[in-house]
């Protein structure tokens, strides 16, 4: 899949990324490959022309968050355990979707999965980097409603409880310091903003 920049830019902003040094990779390295990430060691020429390394965590899955909301305005969230940060994470239902595999479908397996949910109505709300200096890891959220119940189909790997609340209250979460995933923080920001706190 093809992503493209989608910035609004003039001739100004032009001229500045020109005349702006890039880093140039003098070699890369395969440190480490498994079917979900590669790890790339890369010997660079950084911007202001010193010699030195970097390393660059290749993504092979979409980051997909999915934000579902009822008739009430009320949405769901998912618990679990996250192995890398040793904590215990409240999070919108998201997964991994292939690059080369149209990111709606993926959204809509997820949602099933993990929340046990359909949506009859879709709509892609952002699309952004999760981490630009350290990953090329891309991520999209959509909102789901039209909502109808049809029971998880969980993941081997996955034990996840369910809040099901109002999107105030998850909104609420965010602020408060409870929900500090970034798909979910930028998910729920862009909510509380597009429609206000109390998703309306």
């Amino acid at each position: 899949m093809k992503w493209e920049k989608k910035l609004n830019t003039t001739d100004e902003t032009l001229a500045m990324e020109e005349d702006n040094a890039q880093w140039k990779r003098l070699s890369r390295h395969e440190a480490y490959d498994n079917p979900w990430i590669t790890v790339h060691h890369d010997e660079v020429v950084n911007p202001n022309g010193g010699h030195g390394i970097y390393g660059n965590v290749h993504f092979k899955n979409l980051a997909i968050g999915i934000i579902p909301v009822d008739e009430n305005g009320w949405t769901w969230l998912v618990g679990q355990h996250r192995y890398p940060l040793d904590y215990y994470s409240w999070e919108i239902p998201e997964g991994g979707g292939l690059l080369e595999r149209d990111p709606l479908d993926s959204a809509k397996r997820e949602l099933r999965e993990e929340v046990g949910l359909n949506a009859e109505h879709w709509k892609k709300i952002i699309e952004f980097e999760t981490s630009n200096s350290v990953t090329d890891e891309r991520a999209i959220i959509y909102v789901a409603e039209g909502l109808s119940n049809v029971g998880q189909d969980l993941d081997e790997t996955e034990k996840l409880d369910i809040m099901h609340l109002p999107l105030e209250d998850a909104i609420g979460m965010v602020d408060n310091g409870e929900i500090t995933d970034s798909l979910s923080v930028v998910g729920l920001m862009w909510m509380a903003r597009k429609y206000g706190k109390h998703g309306e």
